[in-house]
């Protein structure tokens, strides 16, 4: 059984998801609403550049495949 993501839609999904959540963590307040739930600023920050590192990591080995 073959995997349904190709390394290109992978790449893809990693650039979009570390996009959407540096801006959200850039744009969010640090309380969401008026429940219990805080949201740590730092750690979605990390994780959207995490991401970022991820997706640039994935075009380097795309680059490295398509070089002769």
């Amino acid at each position: 059984m073959q995997f349904p993501l190709s390394f290109w839609d992978i790449s893809l999904w990693l650039a979009i998801t570390a996009v959407i959540l540096l801006a959200t963590s850039e744009v969010i307040s640090p309380y969401y609403g008026r429940t219990s739930l805080i949201i740590e600023k730092g750690r979605l920050r990390q994780a959207a550049l995490l991401l970022g590192l991820l997706f640039i990591l994935s075009v380097l080995i795309r680059i490295y495949i398509a070089m002769p």
